[in-house]
């Protein structure tokens, strides 16, 4: 537990430090960029499919980094290609206000994932060195805005499932999710995990109110 508080802590210091010059975002003027975006998020940004995540209700600062990430390419999300391309900063952080003003809608644990998800979830895997997913996260899924760590209550467990397979992938190959910095912390996390661990954690943070 003292390590996953101690990774809190720096992370809290480099994600501060990383987008202090961010645009503060008008959610109005969001509204009226994102009719596009609805096609796979939805209109209020509660994506009907699993395969595209919600964007209703995440932190603004996390989404605004991660519109950021895609349009500069230190994401690649394939079903993105060119949709931010020409987009401004402030555009990018309108969008993140807009859709964080707006309220994300639920999803449900497995209950056969629950006892599994709940440990990685709150106790990490310890003898592999993974920290508790809710010491950046928070007890109750919702993230640490300000830090601009994400929230994961209520978003697709699928999604969840297949960004930490990315991580996982990104720890040792470029052509996964590489974009959680120089610290490194999701993809050391997620390479820790198994497939039946991630599967759970996933089920678990989804279900979280």
């Amino acid at each position: 537990m003292k390590r996953s508080v101690a990774i809190f802590g720096l992370l809290i210091g480099l994600s501060q430090g990383a987008s202090a010059a961010a645009p503060t975002g008008d959610a109005d003027a969001g509204k009226g960029m994102v009719a596009v975006c609805a096609a796979c998020h939805g209109a209020d940004g509660n994506s009907p499919a699993p395969t595209f995540p919600k964007l209703a209700g995440q932190n603004e600062r996390y989404l605004f980094k991660q519109l950021q990430d895609i349009r500069d390419g230190a994401r690649p999300v394939p079903t993105m290609a060119g949709q931010l391309d020409g987009k401004s900063d402030q555009e990018l952080a309108d969008i993140a206000a807009f859709y964080a003003a707006q309220s994300r809608s639920g999803s449900q644990t497995d209950p056969a994932l629950l006892e599994l998800g709940e440990k990685v979830y709150r106790a990490g895997v310890a003898e592999r060195g993974v920290p508790a997913c809710m010491a950046c996260h928070s007890p109750n899924g919702k993230g640490n805005a300000p830090a601009g760590f994400p929230s994961l209550a209520g978003q697709h467990a699928e999604y969840i499932a297949t960004q930490l397979e990315m991580y996982r992938k990104g720890y040792e190959d470029e052509t996964g999710r590489t974009n959680d910095g120089d610290t490194r912390i999701m993809r050391s996390t997620a390479f820790g995990l198994s497939d039946k661990e991630i599967q759970a954690v996933s089920s678990y943070a989804a279900g979280l109110k």
